[in-house]
């Protein structure tokens, strides 16, 4: 009976989670397409400060990362198809592992350790401090000043950083290619460019747009939840980081299963 009832409340709380982030996620995307009619600007000059943190800070981080991944496919890939003589499909094999899969979650987890955790621990830290208290008594909408800025930064940047990312990791197969599969650097680019077809792309894309729309929610509302104390604000970071890559994964599973079926019609 007691596990019963465990299992009741976990799954309560959960809906009860997925309910405040879509809340959150509803209000910022207000802010962000609607309100801007009605006489409530944007914040654009913080939205760009913002996208340049998300986005060009990672830039270094994330080149490296995807040119290895892309590599260690290559080598994988490699290994298996070398048995069958058709080694000259590790092109194709690197460019649509990166770009449906790999790329816009490599890049997603990226960005959750460099930007999800800033985000709570910077609205954490200010609702520790009463700064969100000052904000609401000043007449100020928290999630106009603070979330949307950021919203706007990680919808606009994370799909440009997927994009880098399935580069940089084509980029890496063929550094593999090129040395010991007796590709050209332009044969590979070219096989790569060939396997591709838009549903392929727009897959990555449409999969980088979602999981930034969960990033922000996460950290955003991680760190609007923060108790009082400093230790807290550790707490809120750590729980965002670990929330939001679970999430990201489920959001990924979902939106493969569902491009999968659609493809079978």
């Amino acid at each position: 009976m007691e596990l019963t009832t465990q299992i009741g409340e976990s799954v309560t709380d959960g809906l009860a989670y997925l309910g405040a982030l879509t809340s959150l996620g509803g209000r910022a995307a207000y802010f962000t397409f609607v309100a801007p009619f009605q006489g409530k600007p944007l914040r654009l000059q913080r939205a760009i400060s913002q996208a340049m943190q998300t986005g060009v800070g990672a830039l270094p981080i994330l080149s490296l990362i995807t040119f290895f991944i892309g590599l260690i496919l290559a080598l994988q890939s490699a290994y298996e198809l070398r048995k069958f003589g058709a080694i000259n499909f590790v092109a194709s094999a690197v460019a649509i592992s990166m770009t449906r899969e790999l790329g816009p979650l490599i890049t997603a987890i990226v960005v959750i350790g460099r930007s999800g955790s800033a985000f709570a621990a910077e609205i954490g830290t200010m609702k520790v401090t009463e700064e969100i208290d000052a904000l609401e008594t000043m007449a100020i909408d928290p999630i106009h000043f603070l979330v949307t800025p950021k919203f706007i930064a990680m919808m606009v940047m994370l799909p440009c950083l997927t994009i880098w990312a399935n580069s940089m990791g084509i980029l890496g197969g063929a550094l593999f290619g090129v040395t010991q599969a007796d590709f050209t650097w332009v044969r590979y680019i070219q096989s790569s460019l060939d396997a591709l077809f838009l549903r392929d792309i727009t897959t990555g894309l449409v999969k980088s747009v979602m999981f930034s729309m969960t990033i922000t929610a996460v950290g955003c509302h991680e760190g609007l939840s923060t108790g009082a104390g400093a230790e807290q604000v550790g707490r809120s970071t750590t729980r965002a980081v670990v929330v939001s890559i679970f999430l990201v994964i489920l959001v990924d599973l979902v939106f493969t299963a569902l491009f999968f079926f659609m493809s079978e019609k």
